[in-house]
């Protein structure tokens, strides 16, 4: 049985060959791994079902389409990505050239979570084989047949020298993340990104940190409701609220409240039916330690005054905890503090956008921030007086599909970012060359004479 230090140093001669590697070589694997994702695609269904029963449709959107696009973006640019990027000189720089190469970081540590399991594994993947790296996968435990479908699919793709995937607990990730690697990628909560990067400053490692928190959710008086309504809690209850960048809470105008709530209760029972524990649209949650946490902030809001506006129901033995609309929350409740990731949505009313601002901005950054509104004014104030990793505009999650915008979070919500050309510079290294045409830096060697001064006085005013 390999160790894991095995596996590690199988893979260092590899990266020094692949500094070297071809635009022909990479584009091969990359499309290796794309016709593998689609032959595999009804065992990749089957594993989201088996994990935590998954719908068919929602592991196609959410599994299988992102490491195909991200494929398929890079094999139709990966030409240009890899070309020097030359730069116009400086005026301290007259007659020299200067360009960024880029270079492969070398070994890459992947570390993903259970939620998105394929497709945060692979995902990352593309980039790293795309940038002329090696890696080792570390997919989570949590999700077993998720983990063994990403197994195979490495094995048939890649020698182990280039790609492996390791499985295990927490042990084997605190092992991996013992040794020097050159990149960690890791997807995760804030609390374990913590470790991951302690870890990695021992070897002074790169890391591109995809965390989480605690997103907010605007919806003001000019919202289009009904769309407001069904397009946030499509993005709430996809994977069962088990989504880094799903809304965590939303806070809606007094003017509308009312009727963005009804909305809400008709939208819940048009998707998900009567009875949503019976709806073949609705995954379950990853086990039944996390279906007890996400129920125990449940009964912390009720017993503090929560209202149940919609669901609440709850099937400990099935991790089964209904879509829920919450309203009249206590600033104390722990659902207020504690990033939700589940199927439970606080419902917070408001009447001065600067109260929403100010309460945004005293929380950690958040991955993300929706808002919908029609008014230029509004939409205005909230970009430029609130920051998180990723926005929308009357639209909710999109933004990790869009391959030409950099994914990421900001400081508590991550470092780094990632898809498409983004993702490719992540995993390598801007090398800055300069190559000198005329010697002009020989006017200021020594020995120094009055004349020396005098050319770096006209610098100082000219540069």
């Amino acid at each position: 049985m390999t160790t894991i230090q095995q596996a590690f140093d199988a893979q260092r001669d590899t990266a020094l060959r692949l500094r070297q590697s071809t635009l022909a070589e990479r584009k091969a694997k990359i499309l290796k791994l794309r016709d593998a994702m689609l032959k595999y695609q009804e065992e990749i269904v089957q594993a989201g079902w088996a994990d935590f029963r998954k719908p068919a449709a929602e592991v196609d959107l959410t599994e299988v389409l992102p490491v195909v696009a991200e494929a398929n973006d890079a094999l139709r640019n990966l030409k240009s990505w890899m070309k020097p990027k030359g730069v116009w000189p400086s005026r301290m720089m007259m007659g020299t050239k200067g360009y960024m190469q880029y270079e492969p970081k070398g070994r890459c540590l992947i570390v993903s979570p259970w939620n998105y399991p394929v497709n945060l594994s692979l995902g990352p993947l593309v980039s790293a084989i795309a940038a002329g790296n090696t890696a080792i996968i570390k997919p989570s435990e949590m999700t077993p047949h998720a983990s063994a479908i990403i197994s195979k699919i490495v094995r048939e793709v890649f020698d182990p020298s280039e790609v492996t995937v390791i499985e295990g607990e927490a042990p084997v990730a605190q092992a991996l993340l013992e040794l020097p690697f050159d990149h960690i990628f890791f997807t995760g909560s804030p609390a374990i990104g913590k470790v991951v990067m302690a870890a990695a400053a021992k070897h002074l490692t790169s890391v591109t940190l995809e965390l989480g928190g605690k997103s907010p959710t605007i919806v003001d008086e000019t919202a289009d409701i009904e769309l407001a309504a069904k397009n946030i809690l499509w993005a709430k209850f996809t994977n069962n609220g088990q989504t880094c960048i799903a809304p965590d809470h939303i806070y809606v105008h007094d003017k509308v409240r009312g009727a963005f709530v009804d909305a809400c209760a008709r939208a819940l029972k048009d998707v998900y039916g009567a009875n949503p524990q019976a709806s073949d649209s609705l995954a379950r949650v990853v086990n039944s330690r996390h279906t007890g946490r996400i129920g125990a902030l449940l009964e912390d809001a009720v017993a503090r005054g929560a209202k149940v506006l919609a669901g609440g129901q709850t099937d400990m033995g099935d991790s089964y905890i209904a879509p829920t609309l919450l309203g009249d929350i206590p600033a104390d409740a722990l659902i207020m503090r504690e990033e939700i990731f589940g199927p439970l949505l606080p419902i917070i009313s408001f009447s001065s956008l600067d109260s929403v601002i100010a309460r945004i901005n005293a929380d950690p950054k958040p991955l993300a921030l929706y808002m919908w509104s029609r008014n230029e004014s509004n939409i205005k104030q909230i970009m430029q007086e609130t920051t998180s990793g990723g926005a929308c505009i009357n639209h909710c999650v999109v933004q990790f599909l869009h391959g030409n915008l950099p994914f990421g979070g900001v400081n508590n919500s991550g470092i780094g970012s990632a898809h498409g050309h983004h993702g490719f510079k992540t995993f390598s290294h801007e090398r800055a060359v300069v190559r000198t045409r005329i010697m002009l830096a020989k006017m200021f060697f020594p020995p120094y004479t009055p004349f020396t001064r005098k050319l770096i006085s006209i610098f100082l005013k000219t540069v």
